[in-house]
């Protein structure tokens, strides 16, 4: 395993593939889920470094996964991203926040020189 692992949940294909090719690019090994369930089975045996959350998904969203991170003792970064209204990923931010979580918003689509200076 690699020191940089990212762990991206998008139900999105072409998100969460821009997300892979920009992060392997600055040599993260990374690992992608479709949805909240997959997502939750992956953590544990891929260890993220860093996470990547789309905040609207159906089943599982965003939000909930924050605090189900929150709940499982995450301490490194993550970030949630949403190309709907922002306040979904700023309420996400504030919910980090108070539980200690370094949580960072990005807006979709990526523009993938913000992309490369998020996970930088």
């Amino acid at each position: 395993m690699t020191e940089k692992r990212l762990l991206v949940v998008d139900d999105q294909l072409e998100m969460s593939d821009l997300v892979r090719q920009v992060a392997e690019s600055l040599a993260y090994e990374v690992w992608m889920a479709s949805d909240g369930k997959e997502f939750m089975r992956a953590f544990d045996k891929f260890d993220p470094t860093v996470v990547m959350l789309d905040i609207l998904m159906p089943g599982i969203d965003g939000i909930e996964l924050v605090r189900w991170l929150k709940d499982r003792g995450y301490g490194a970064k993550v970030f949630v991203a949403t190309a709907f209204d922002p306040k979904y990923a700023k309420m996400a931010e504030s919910i980090g926040a108070a539980e200690g979580l370094d949580v960072s918003y990005i807006s979709k689509p990526f523009e993938v020189a913000d992309l490369r200076a998020a996970l930088s």
